[in-house]
């Protein structure tokens, strides 16, 4: 090749820089990515893994024992399904949407939760009547990131459409208390309110609003600001909490209906064993709920994640979509602070056992793993080309609670098992290793 073709080759090299190999270039690597997730998101990895799994699938056993099943609606909406639904006035409209333009010029927005859109659904899909159905998935708002806390988070959760009755808010919150008492999370509380009809609000709001207007010097920035659009989202802020202690509440302006139907949703929580403490300043932080408000308080956490999920009654958020009445009552899970309230409690196993082959066994070992699958066991196994100590190290590793190796023994019809616990060795039939292992 000639000099020249020599030369236009390197400069069109982006890793190279100077002259040819006689004039002293150097190969420059490219920068190295980063390789971190963006702030405020996690790679969760093994064992981590091991416990989100173990609550996702008490989660969907919990749902499903109480008959809601399976919603999956899109990760982004329109943005004004959360203008109109969640409401303006929320710090979640306000300063934490992850709100875009798409390609097409659409306003578009991350959803930030789950009970908007699977109204929304509800309703594009011509639903009549009862209803219920239970999500699943992340959620996105731009929030300062701390423990239980991300700006993508994974929330779950129920919304039961097409009924007033007070039945059907007690029936969620016991759901969201099993749930939470089956995964041993310590310290669980339930906390209710009731927020009152629409007819109910005018006075309490004109009462409110001159409390905090007496003492508008002594509140926050951000609660002025609140003040002005939803004076109920004042008490819902922490810093503001101090100097609120004797502001009116909620309860003490409730209408005959909705006073009635606080007493039975309380009513058939006590029927049902659901300890519940009544807190007559909880309001939740989004506009859409009237009549029963309800929180899952974790005992032992730190301040800011203390709460774990919580919910209530939304019988106008369909028609502040754009869509006909429908009554309805959800609540959602904020699994990251779950995950945090169970604190160093140790994960369920990931396999059932780990199978090590010995030397010209691999086809009797490839047999056996598949038959144990297929008899839904949870079963891998190492590369049986590798030595067998370096399968056992495997095993280990896997966190099994039990080995079983493919020797000699298989021509007598026999596995030996090992438990990793108390290295406990025993002699098992083939065909009964699958019950014996479940």
């Amino acid at each position: 090749m000639g000099t020249r073709g020599s030369t236009r080759t390197r400069n069109h090299n982006p890793g190279l820089a100077g002259g040819g190999a006689g004039g002293g270039g150097r190969y420059h690597r490219p920068p190295v990515p980063n390789l971190r997730p963006p702030k405020g998101t996690d790679d969760v990895l093994p064992p981590e893994s091991r416990t989100w799994r173990q609550v996702l699938r008490a989660w969907d056993d919990w749902s499903e024992r109480f008959g809601y099943e399976l919603v999956m609606t899109p990760l982004f909406e329109a943005t004004d399904l959360f203008e109109r639904g969640v409401g303006e006035s929320t710090e979640v409209v306000r300063k934490q949407m992850y709100t875009f333009e798409d390609r097409g010029g659409r306003s578009v927005t991350l959803r930030p939760e789950g009970t908007a859109s699977v109204v929304r659904a509800y309703l594009n899909a011509g639903i009549q009547g009862e209803w219920k159905g239970a999500y699943s998935g992340p959620m996105f708002r731009y929030e300062r990131p701390q423990g239980g806390r991300r700006r993508q988070f994974w929330q779950t959760g129920v919304e039961h459409l097409g009924t007033e009755r007070p039945t059907a808010d007690a029936e969620v919150i016991e759901l969201g208390y099993r749930f939470l008492v089956d995964l041993g999370v310590p310290g669980v509380e339930v906390q209710i309110n009731s927020l009152g009809d629409a007819v109910d609000r005018p006075a309490y709001v004109a009462e409110l609003t001159a409390y905090l207007e007496a003492r508008r010097d002594q509140l926050c920035a951000d609660s002025i600001e609140t003040m002005a659009v939803n004076p109920l989202r004042v008490l819902d802020c922490k810093t503001c909490a101090p100097i609120l202690g004797d502001a009116p509440t909620p309860d003490q302006h409730l209408g005959t209906e909705a006073a009635e139907a606080y007493e039975e949703v309380k009513a058939r929580l006590a029927a049902a064993d659901v300890p519940f403490v009544e807190a007559p300043r909880l309001v939740r932080g989004l506009d859409y709920y009237t009549r029963t408000a309800f929180e899952y308080v974790g005992g032992e956490l730190d301040i800011a994640q203390v709460a774990l999920g919580g919910g209530g009654r939304y019988d106008g958020l369909a028609e502040e979509i754009g869509g006909r009445r429908v009554p309805g009552v959800g609540l959602a899970m904020g699994i990251d602070r779950i995950i945090v309230a169970l604190g160093e409690a140790i994960p369920a196993a990931a396999l059932d056992g780990f199978v090590v082959t010995v030397a010209g066994r691999n086809a009797e070992s490839a047999g056996l793993v598949s038959q144990l699958r297929r008899a839904g066991l949870r079963v891998d196994a190492a590369d049986p080309e590798r030595s067998v100590k370096s399968q056992f190290k495997a095993a280990d590793r896997s966190g099994a609670p039990t080995t079983i190796v493919v020797g000699d023994e298989w021509d007598e019809g026999l596995v030996r098992t090992k438990r990793m616990a108390d290295g406990t060795e025993t002699d098992i039939e083939i065909q009964e290793l699958a019950a014996w292992l479940s």
